[in-house]
């Protein structure tokens, strides 16, 4: 069988509705490059009846004369047919032209070296281009550094000289196996190896070395990179060499930098000292300290600079569709489900923000165990589900010292402590569009319902007063949300000065994205306490005189993006646990927002509260029975001493030695 009629064979078996958009295209390329016609693309593609457009393929057919640089050859289309479970009918032995490099990145060693050279040579050169590589090295400052190297063969002397040894060293010359071996992946003209040498502005380098391995693979696979030849670098990262077609250096310098810049939105942090076009980059087929400079794979990601940036144009566009409000009322969307009952839903964003000896801190912990518990935190009802706390502050032990510390004095049971993961990054600590990508890929599978991270101003990515660099911080979040399905819960700090004037969304350092970014913000403010509060308060919550003397007072207060406002929240700190006032010994407390008009003001709300509360919990009781003081504190969910408190405020009731009567 003719390779033309294999290829005809493999064509026909491929489904091009499971191809995306960028296969599609090298279809059509590898159809050009074989010598078929147009019409037979055409032909084939007509078969998606969804995305076929009469044209398209005439259209992008005249393009794929000037796309020399790095040929898609027949083997694209055999590669894709065996994908879809195809086998040749004839038994037919592929030769090497039909050869195809699958991305995938695998640690053992292909059986012949000298091949991943000369395809990754046939990949990014012409016969006669002049190609830069280096085998000798020297050793400085602690590590391997390259010499000029060779410039004055040609790839076509290179990969004949390749294959008559069978050899690398006996083609290119001997190296040092600790340091291994390098390549321009530029064309020169054959007289220097610096910029100016440079001829055809092909290639760019696309290197991270502070991310693992699989991370950035996974990076340069989303972002659909137009990727000529990718390379293991033997150490920490991947050499991506990316096709960038520019006509002058200027335009390449231009192409470069807009490459690099979405790398970096991205999370993909490359090396900076890159951007030259005559860089070194690291030579397939090659060991180096006991690894393998390794060819990963060929014309990755879309087929050219100019297809990655149309591909670049269209994931801009893919917004969402305008729906219909009747439709939607029809089949309304469901609302995602409350992981803090009355604050915050599940997927969603909250910030706690406080000035420091605030215990914001523990105050996460304690939410941490209560949505591990499925348990109350503070006032409201939480979720049950995994939670992870990511810990930029603390050393290992201390962190989890602060859990079981927490965990015993709220006398909660460690029962559902498995709920509970801890990622200590202390000392580790890199910006948060750094760290979004690595937490994504470790958690995909966790099954967390919320991450918590503490606190972020060690992880805040640019200047905080910025807007566009916190917008740019804070959509960290949403990718994180997005990807995992989980709420992102944090912490920040207050500014400087007197917070008590300000309004609460107005009191987080920094840029005012802050508040405004997030579902729900909780706002902790300091309480000023007088001695009769602090009295009655160790009285009431069993707060020994040593406690008291480190005793402070806070109000939350919330906006909330998708809830009703609640009445703020006085609670008292008693380290390392939090307690709430239920019997509202701070109402009147001084916070110097005029203390007078505001106590007023809350106490009369408050009361109007309490006693709806009251009501409530008595009607539920005596359907059923007698009611008793007791009765409405187990139902009220408060002490004995706080009903009996609610029950000296109102006239509607009479307590006769516990048991409760209406008037």
């Amino acid at each position: 069988m003719s390779n033309k009629s294999l290829l005809l064979e493999a064509l026909g078996s491929i489904e091009p509705s499971l191809l995306s958009y960028g296969e599609w295209l090298n279809v059509g390329m590898a159809l050009h490059e074989e010598g078929f016609c147009c019409e037979d693309w055409e032909d084939w593609s007509s078969q998606d009846t969804s995305r076929y457009h009469p044209d398209e393929c005439k259209a992008k057919w005249a393009s794929f004369s000037h796309n020399n640089n790095a040929p898609i050859k027949g083997g694209t289309i055999i590669h894709y047919a065996k994908e879809q479970g195809w086998s040749p009918s004839s038994g037919h032995q592929l030769d090497w032209n039909d050869t195809i490099t699958s991305f995938s990145y695998n640690s053992s060693a292909p059986a012949n070296h000298v091949n991943e050279l000369i395809t990754y040579l046939e990949t990014l050169f012409n016969a006669d281009d002049y190609v830069g590589y280096v085998t000798q090295s020297y050793y400085s400052n602690g590590r391997y550094a390259p010499t000029k190297g060779c410039y004055d063969r040609t790839a076509g002397e290179v990969i004949e000289k390749l294959i008559q040894t069978n050899d690398i060293e006996c083609a290119l010359g001997s190296y040092d196996k600790s340091a291994g071996a390098w390549i321009r992946f530029n064309p020169l003209d054959g007289k220097g190896v610096s910029n100016d040498n440079v001829v055809s502005f092909k290639y760019a380098l696309v290197e991270s070395d502070n991310l693992p391995i699989k991370v950035q693979e996974t990076l340069i696979r989303n972002l659909h990179l137009p990727v000529a030849a990718l390379v293991s670098s033997g150490g920490k990262s991947l050499h991506a060499i990316v096709k960038v077609d520019a006509a002058t250096r200027t335009e390449y310098d231009e192409r470069v930098q807009k490459l690099y810049s979405i790398c970096e939105d991205e999370g993909l942090t490359l090396d900076k000292q890159n951007k030259n076009p005559s860089r070194l980059s690291r030579m397939p087929g090659i060991t180096r300290d006991g690894n393998l400079q390794h060819l990963i794979g060929t014309n990755l990601g879309e087929a050219s600079w100019l297809a990655w940036t149309e591909w670049l144009s269209k994931r801009e566009l893919e917004l969402p569709s305008i729906e219909n409000l009747l439709i939607m009322q029809n089949n309304p969307p469901v609302l995602a489900p409350e992981l803090i009952s009355g604050v915050l839903r599940q997927g969603h964003k909250m910030l706690l923000a406080g000035s420091s000896k605030a215990g914001k801190s523990y105050l996460l912990i304690e939410l941490c165990i209560a949505i591990a518990e499925g348990a109350k935190w503070l006032q409201w009802q939480c979720s049950q589900g995994k939670v992870l706390y990511v810990n930029l502050e603390l050393d290992r032990a201390s962190c989890y010292d602060r859990f079981i510390e927490v965990y015993n004095r709220k006398g909660i049971s460690t029962s559902n402590i498995s709920n509970i993961d801890i990622w200590n990054l202390r000392g580790k600590a890199i910006p948060m569009d750094k760290i979004a990508p690595v937490l994504i890929e470790r958690a995909t599978d966790a099954g967390y319902i919320a991450v918590v991270v503490d606190p972020i101003y060690k992880c805040i990515t640019g200047d905080e007063n910025s807007a566009s660099e916190m917008a740019h911080f804070t959509n960290q979040f949403d990718k994180v949300c997005n990807a995992l399905g989980c709420s992102v819960i944090y912490a920040h700090h207050h500014s400087k000065g007197k917070q008590g004037s300000k309004r609460s969304m107005d009191r987080a350092s920094g840029s005012g994205v802050f508040a405004r970014d997030s579902d729900a913000l909780l706002d902790m403010i300091q309480l000023s306490m007088d001695g009769n509060i602090l009295d009655e308060a160790k009285s009431i919550y069993s707060i020994s005189d040593d406690e008291a003397s480190r005793l402070t007072a806070w109000r939350i207060e919330g906006t909330l993006r998708e809830f009703a406002p609640f009445q703020p929240l006085d609670i008292f700190f008693n380290y390392p646990i939090h307690i709430v006032d239920d019997s509202d010994l701070l109402v009147a407390a001084s916070t110097h927002i005029s203390p007078s008009s505001i106590s007023t003001a809350t106490k009369n709300a408050r009361a109007m509260q309490r006693q709806k509360h009251l009501d409530k919990a008595f009607d539920a009781i005596s359907s059923s029975g007698t009611v008793t003081t007791a009765g409405l504190a187990s139902e009220l969910d408060v002490s004995t001493r706080t009903v009996l408190r609610y029950l000296s405020e109102s006239e509607k009731y009479t307590n006769d030695n516990g048991v409760i009567s209406r008037i």
